[in-house]
This record gives C-alpha cells, structure tokens and sequence, in this order.
C-alpha cells in the first residue's frame, strides 16, 4: 500500500460539450488515450473491421505481389522465413495457409532460438537453397539482416522482406529486397504500429485480392486467418489502437468461432474452452503456451500445432506446449530469484542489470526477456538480463515508458555484435569481454535519461467515480472500448472513503482477498497477505478495474481490486 496513485487530468468542459452524444465517463477514458478528434472518436467507437488500410498503399506491395505471384505460376518453391515466438509463429502459419490455399510450392523455415537466433542466417539460406527454393519471404525478420540477403541474392535466390521492427538509420544499411516494414521512413502505409503478423496478412491479402477467385471465396480465406492475427498482434504487445484495434476485434470474433483444430486443443489444455475469449485470453493463456515453444525448444511444435488438420496431431501438440509453458514458468520463477539478490548491489542504479554468474548453468535464454519483464514491473525500472551461450552472451531487456531502451542500445552499440528491437524491448548479444563496458555505458545513459524522474511504481487511474456511479450501465458503457490491452488498458477508476464491511480470505492457501463495502464486493488476487493490517470498520480508497463476476448461472457487478490506501493518505 505504498504506490503512487495518478490520476489522469479532467478533460476540459468544452470537450465534454463537443460531443454531448457520448456518456462522460466514456469520454474520459477516450481523452485519456490521447482520442481527441471526431474522426478518431468516430473510428474508434465504431471499431469497424471494414476500416482498415488498403494492402496497396504499401509501396513495393504490388511489386512482391507480382513476384509471388509469378513464383506460383511457375511452380517455383517459396521458403517462409518466420521467427519462434508468438507473433513470428503467427505470421508463418498465416502466411503458409493462405500460400498454399493458392496452390504454391512452399515450405517454411524457423530458427532455433538457441543455436541459431533471431533473424536471418547464411547457413540457415544455405538450408533453404539446397531444398530448391527460390524466393524467401521473411515474417517477423529481415529488416536488419542486409548481409543475409545479399548473401542470398548472391546464391540465386529473391527475397521479400515483411517487418515491423526499426529498420536500420541509414537506408544504405537496408537489405537490398522488396521491404514491406511499415516502420521505413520512406513507407506512404499512414499506420505505423502493425505486429508482424499483421504485416504478413497485409501480403496474403494483397495476394488473394490479385487472385482468380470470387469475392465469396476471398472473404472466407481472409476471415479464416484472423484468429492469427488476434493472437499474434496481443502476444507482441503492439498498440491495440488504431488499426491493430480493428484487427483485434474481428479477430476475435473468429478466434471464438475457430475451426482451427490446434487451437481448440490448446484452448482446452488452457480451460477456456467454455467461456468468450478476451484480449487477456490471448495475453495471459495462449500466447504464453506458443512462445513455450521455442522459448524451450523448436518453435516448430507451435507452428504444427497451427497448421495441422489432423486431431491426434493437434492433442499431442498442445499437451507438449502445455507441459512447456509448466517448466518455463518454474524456471522463470528460479532466475526471478536470482535477480533479485543481484539487484541488492545495485538499488541505486536507474537501470537494472542481471548476468548469469559464472559457475552456474546457463540461464535458458529463451526466458531471460521473462524475467527482464518481471523485474522491471516490480521495480518500474528498465531491465538487462545477460545469460550464457555457446560463444556469445545474450541479453534481453524490458523498459518503462520512461526510458527509450532501443535508443539506449544504439549509443552503445559499439560493445554490441547484434541488436534490434523497439523502445520498450530489445534483444542483443555481445562478447563477454565487452559485458563490463557494456553495462557501464548503459547505467551512465539510465542516469543521464531519468535524472530527475521519480522511479516508484504508480498505479495510473482514469478517473474517479462516486459509489452512486458504478452499475451495470456503466459496466455496459465502458465495454465499447474493448479489446483491452496495450495503450488501451482496461479502465481503472478509483474511489474515496469507503467503508470496509466484511473481509473474506480465499483459496487453498488463503492468499486471496474478498472486501465488502455498501452494496459490492471487490476482490483482489495475491493480495491477503500484503493487505493483512486491513480491517472490518476502515475507510479506505480504492482502485480498482469494474467486472462482471459470473458464477453458476448468476452475474453481480464485481471490483477487481488493484490497490488501496487508508482513507487519510494522499
């Protein structure tokens, strides 16, 4: 009970006044997420998948087009170059669908993690050209990989490079291919913020509008994918407004009526299989069982998962992903807690650094981005965590709003052999010569950066509600604004002097928290003991997100409780 509270400004009674056809509160939250204007206000509440971006804007779209194209007309084979987590794992699926449905010759390729990396690799090209191909197209990749694919242009090969991380600062440092990276300075594509997977189905689209077949059929192939990119675009944590927006809600609606046989097994090894998937579904239960995959092995079992018609196929997979996504959680846990004591020598410091110290095992890189994400939640402070590989030392990093991670790594890219990535993560490899350096050259830029700025972790609330507000009416006026997620956060309000009238400890452990006020009960998980000095009779503030809770045929209004404070405090 010892977190900031912010409470996001009041919007100003003239804009209230210019939009007298929304409910206030509705507003609030609109204004809160920088939706200011009529026309975005408009688009945003209608939410309409209809809305999105012509393919075509692209500006070498209708040039890959015609080189897929031709690739399939000629029977030439085409090599998906994907990547092992969710969103790479999205695209390649989504991608290999849509191809073969146009009846090309084509095979996928995925990267070990472990062995190989992110990105493209010359030997990996080599792989791919000995099986006959003649056109890669990457998936989640490619926009730093200049050397890989001159090297592939060099064996005889085309490439398209699909992307959506930052390109290189100098257009001489592109690959020299087709790139479609909504990111390009020089790219015309008005939206910016695409995952990978929903750059992959900008082509598939662009492709099956080019194609022979009839607007019926086009429909039912595009729709059909959706549920990819659902997953892929929550999973990789990209902005859900804008555009991503429009392809979130329609994407979930397909991922509830799926009839891909994978994801009904892994929805079932999730036990959701009963209830509407949410955004937080995809987050917090079927994203983190795909990136299980390669973050504990090869990403191919996720991708046969995907894929596959076949149900016994589908089983096994999904029961090996749900075993994986059990050991990744352990070992998370183990290497959360060796962090910690490292962090004791430097609390201090603006950034945080953890390096697996020698003598001990590895720390599975496939998990280190995990814990970087862990820990920088808990400390609101941007995060480092090194481990140990085969030659190199890797690291992945998770930042704050505060602090751009990706413009840090560039300063200090002269002790970096690779890095990519944007302002809130990023991955990197370095020799371990270079890991003290390294790590001074980024504490002095975390120091320079966020001098001044307060580093304790905030609560951020929307607005604040009187008891007399909350109802099912506002429940009902606040769902307009789902799918909830990244830079659309599910609203959080806050309330004053509220009297505690009954306290309830639940689960096996009792580490659950029930309190009953006049007229609701709010519940907050994890919570018994950090709240244990609480009792029956205290005024209290309360911060929390609004819910139905639905229990055996029944629904009642719930809060979701996030904080609280004693009535007194500030």
């Amino acid at each position: 009970m010892n977190k900031i509270w912010q409470l996001h400004s009041k919007a100003r009674d003239d804009f209230f006044k210019r939009y007298p056809e929304y409910d206030r509160i509705v507003l609030q939250l609109l204004y809160n997420r920088g939706i200011r204007d009529r026309d975005d206000i408009e688009l945003f509440m209608s939410g309409r998948y209809e809305d999105n971006f012509d393919p075509f804007v692209f500006r070498f779209m209708e040039e890959a087009v015609s080189l897929v194209i031709d690739s399939i007309k000629s029977r030439k084979k085409i090599c998906i170059y994907g990547d092992y987590d969710a969103d790479g794992v999205t695209s390649t699926a989504l991608l290999f669908e849509i191809l073969s449905t146009l009846k090309a010759e084509c095979f996928v390729y995925i990267p070990d993690r472990s062995s190989e990396g992110y990105g493209m690799h010359k030997a990996a090209i080599d792989k791919i050209a000995n099986k006959g191909a003649s056109l890669i197209i990457t998936v989640d990749n490619g926009i730093r990989n200049k050397a890989e694919v001159a090297y592939a242009k060099e064996k005889g090969l085309e490439v398209i490079v699909t992307d959506h991380h930052e390109p290189p600062e100098s257009p001489d440092e592109f690959p020299p291919c087709l790139i479609i990276d909504p990111h390009v300075k020089s790219e015309r594509y008005p939206f910016k913020y695409l995952a990978g997977v929903a750059v992959a189905f900008k082509l598939a689209r662009a492709l099956v509008e080019r194609s022979t077949l009839d607007k019926d059929q086009k429909e039912k192939m595009l729709n059909r994918v959706l549920d990819l990119v659902a997953i892929g675009t929550v999973a990789d944590c990209v902005t859900l407004l804008g555009e991503n927006r429009l392809l979130l809600k329609k994407g979930l609606e397909v991922l509830n009526n799926t009839r891909r046989i994978g994801l009904k097994e892994l929805i079932k090894k999730s036990k959701i299989e009963d209830r509407r998937l949410e955004s937080w579904n995809i987050g917090f239960q079927i994203a983190p069982r795909l990136n299980a995959s390669g973050r504990m092995g090869s990403a191919g079992g996720a991708f046969n998962l995907l894929s596959t018609k076949e149900k016994e196929v589908a089983e096994a997979e999904a029961a090996k992903l749900d075993e994986r996504n059990q050991r990744r959680q352990k070992e998370t846990e183990e290497v959360v807690l060796e962090v910690e004591e490292q962090i004791k020598k430097q609390l201090d410091e603006r950034i945080i650094i953890g390096v697996c110290p020698e003598g001990r095992k590895p720390w599975n890189d496939g998990i280190v981005g995990l814990v970087a994400g862990r820990i920088a939640e808990k400390y609101h402070k941007p995060c480092l965590i090194i481990t140990r590989t085969e030659g190199v030392f890797k690291g992945s990093g998770r930042s704050i709003d505060e602090f751009n991670l990706f413009q840090a790594l560039g300063e200090a890219k002269e002790f970096l052999s690779k890095h990519g990535g944007h302002q809130l993560a990023c991955g990197f490899s370095l020799a371990i010569s270079n890991i003290g350096p390294f790590s001074a050259k980024m504490r002095e830029i975390a120091r320079r950066d966020l001098e001044g700025i307060s580093l304790e972790s905030k609560v951020v609330i929307d607005c604040e509600l009187g008891s007399d507000e909350i109802d099912r009416q506002l429940l009902k006026e606040i769902s307009q604004l789902e799918p909830f997620g990244f830079r659309n956060p599910q609203p959080r309000f806050m309330t004053r002097n509220v009297q505690i009238r009954d306290i309830v400890h639940l689960g096996a452990e009792k580490k659950h928290i029930k309190l009953r006020f006049d007229g609701l009960w709010g519940i907050a998980f994890s919570k018994a003991e950090e709240w244990k000095d609480l009792k029956i009779g205290d005024f209290i503030d309360i911060a929390y997100h609004l819910e139905l809770n639905e229990f055996n045929g029944n629904s009642s209004l719930q809060l979701k409780l996030v904080d609280v404070r004693l009535a007194s405090s500030k």
